[in-house]
């Protein structure tokens, strides 16, 4: 078990209810006696705070634990940057859903106190690596914890493109593209394109077209060591883009190759001991939780 000290804050930008939380969040640290060190956006929207500032990259070597208050968005940014050191991360939920970030503010101190004093939960997540070539050269290169995703960008045009998996031709297929999944993203985009809900110990991706042009076209469920290429048909009329997390785009051109696989580091999220998936898929999903009276 690990004993935090040193715990680095990242917030949202330009949410009033974030900042409520980050000042909140600032207070009891201090009173509880942590090191607390703002990341350097975060530490703009506390004028005066009288902390320690420092890059997410230096967050990632100084900080023995990182809270993220946002929403899902905000940890999937903060996953990507600090992957490589391996430091656990702690969501405080200030979006939507709340998949990743799962603390309420309601009952913060109560339930980070108990995190802070040890009684916690470690999950591991992997994230994905693409890069993009064209004529044989690099182009740009993108990281996603939740799918990377092959799409049309603003044009209304089909995408033409050809599937290989470990080397090996799937298909060929006209379609307004395909999201490749982990099991963290199965909640997500890929979700609501008709793709499996995954439980995030599976080391497995899944990939989904996106309204293809043939009912035979579903959803496929690998192996995540496969190795994942795209190639943009030659043929496309539209120029389409690569996303990664719905955060960077990369531009392609007909006759690009998209290479995607799983990335050597995985990230540590810290949860309360009463975390369960499932519980978390039938409030955020509103699944029910009884049989309905007759």
């Amino acid at each position: 078990m690990d004993y935090f000290r040193n715990i680095g804050v990242i917030g949202r930008m330009g949410s009033v209810k974030v900042v409520e939380t980050l000042r909140q969040l600032k207070q009891y640290l201090i009173a509880n006696h942590y090191h607390v060190i703002l990341e350097e956006d975060t530490a703009s929207m506390l004028p005066g705070h009288g902390l320690q500032v420092a890059s997410k990259k230096l967050l990632g070597e100084i900080c023995d634990l990182v809270i993220v208050v946002g929403g899902d968005g905000s940890l999937l940014g903060a996953a990507r940057e600090l992957a490589k050191s391996k430091i656990p991360l702690l969501g405080v939920n200030r979006g939507r859903l709340g998949f990743l970030t799962d603390i309420s503010p309601s009952d913060l101190e109560e339930r980070l106190g108990k995190v802070l004093a040890g009684e916690y939960i470690e999950e591991s997540r992997f994230l994905l690596d693409g890069n993009v070539e064209r004529n044989g050269q690099p182009l740009g290169f993108g990281t996603a914890l939740n799918d990377v995703v092959l799409h049309p960008g603003k044009s209304t045009r089909m995408i033409g493109f050809d599937l290989y998996i470990d080397g090996h031709f799937v298909y060929s297929q006209r379609s307004d593209g395909l999201i490749v999944s982990t099991p963290t993203g199965s909640t997500a985009y890929s979700l609501s394109a008709g793709g499996p809900i995954m439980h995030p110990k599976l080391d497995a991706i899944v990939l989904v077209p996106m309204f293809p042009h043939t009912l035979s076209s579903r959803p496929i469920v690998v192996d995540a060591k496969s190795e994942i290429k795209l190639v943009v048909g030659e043929t496309n009329e539209t120029y389409p883009q690569i996303s990664f997390d719905g955060q960077m785009n990369i531009a392609c051109a007909p006759g690009d190759i998209i290479r995607i696989a799983k990335k050597p580091f995985k990230i540590r999220l810290i949860h309360p001991t009463d975390h369960n998936f499932y519980a978390t898929c039938r409030d955020k999903l509103g699944w029910a939780s009884e049989i309905a009276a007759s």
